[in-house]
């Protein structure tokens, strides 16, 4: 079992928020020139962002992107169409603009960054990369844990410091990213370990496998709960170390530090929620912080959010990871925030109201 107190700032209590933000939102949303509800679920998120921000006009000016990227492996046994190389390669590309999410926080003017929480690799220092290495890649979890206590608590204090900078940054929203060749297959078994889903109901394509080697990796993703299944339980920090990657760890910390920082998360799809699964499972009033940017194509995300008794914002069949679709979401963010704030009152308009 993993030792909780070698972590313990994950336990700490998110801020008590003041409930007058809300209902102050509430209120406004039922006084401003349209039919209560008929901006739908903008309104919700208006009243959520201004709840979550203890603000009376939500913003969403600031956002802070970070893609965590590790190898896996698990890789070794070929549950990926792309070769393990791919990791360092398309971590060159975030640095040097290439990739989706990259474009995507230009366009948005997102604070960006990448860390380097332990990919095959080292890199040079360079502008844009954060290090911070649990290792050189996780171990094969099909033969051992894929990391020690060490390496997990310095994973998951690569998402608690990514935080603390967003927040030196003044970010409204923090949106956290993945990259790391076999983390598919570490995201399937974290998903069947917490949720109780079969690997036929959990494993899809990943970055693209056919139906064959979706078979294999099926076949792979059972070997692996059997190995560490009694070890580990419902122990969501052990099934984290055993069969997770360190960049799916920073990402609960990251997100679990969000929560504890009053800061609002707009989650990503497949790999990115589960690990929002493992913070809530770690410290259950991280759910409050946790928006959800859309329904991934993979297989059994839709169980989470259901898990979690969330509903996502967009449904556009995307599967990329690397926090590009939660990017795709954040105008929505922007768009409640701007009528919430900006739009009349009846009273300010001098319409009338229903009699």
């Amino acid at each position: 079992m993993t030792a909780l107190n070698t972590v313990n700032w994950l336990s700490t209590p998110c801020p008590q928020r003041q409930q007058k933000f809300k209902e102050t939102a509430v209120e406004r949303q039922a006084h401003l020139t349209k039919p209560v509800g008929s901006l739908g679920q903008l309104e919700a998120l208006a009243i959520q962002l201004a709840d979550l921000q203890q603000r009376n006009k939500p913003t969403i000016n600031i956002v802070s992107i970070t893609i965590f990227a590790g190898d896996h492996g698990i890789a070794e046994e070929g549950v990926s169409a792309f070769p393990q190389e791919v990791t360092l390669q398309m971590v060159m590309n975030f640095i040097q603009g290439g990739a989706a999410i990259s474009v995507l926080a230009k366009q948005l003017e997102a604070q960006f960054e990448v860390v380097d929480t332990g990919i095959a690799t080292e890199l040079a220092e360079q502008e844009g990369l954060v290090i911070q290495r649990a290792g050189n890649g996780t171990a094969n979890c099909l033969h051992q844990a894929a990391m020690t206590e060490s390496q997990l608590a310095t994973a998951l204090q690569a998402g608690h410091d990514s935080i603390k900078r967003a927040i030196k940054n003044n970010a409204d929203l923090f949106i956290g990213g993945e990259m790391g060749i076999g983390n598919t297959t570490s995201a399937t078994l974290l998903y069947c370990a917490l949720l109780g889903l079969t690997p036929e109901q959990a494993t899809g394509a990943g970055t693209g496998l056919d139906n064959a080697g979706i078979g294999h990796k099926i076949n792979i993703v059972k070997k692996v709960l059997n190995k560490h299944q009694a070890e580990c339980g419902e122990d969501a920090l052990a099934w984290l170390r055993c069969v997770g990657g360190f960049e799916i760890v920073a990402l609960t910390g990251a997100y679990i530090t969000a929560a504890q920082s009053g800061l609002a998360v707009l989650v990503d799809g497949f790999i990115s929620s589960v690990a929002a699964l493992y913070a809530v499972k770690i410290n259950a009033e991280v759910n409050d912080y946790l928006i959800f940017s859309h329904v991934s194509a993979e297989q059994a995300h839709r169980k989470i959010l259901e898990t979690l008794k969330q509903t996502a914002l967009l449904d556009l069949g995307m599967r990329l990871g690397e926090g590009s679709g939660a990017a795709i979401a954040v105008p929505l963010l922007r768009a409640a925030c701007a009528t919430h704030n900006d739009m009349a009152t009846f009273a300010e308009a001098m319409v009338a109201t229903q009699s």
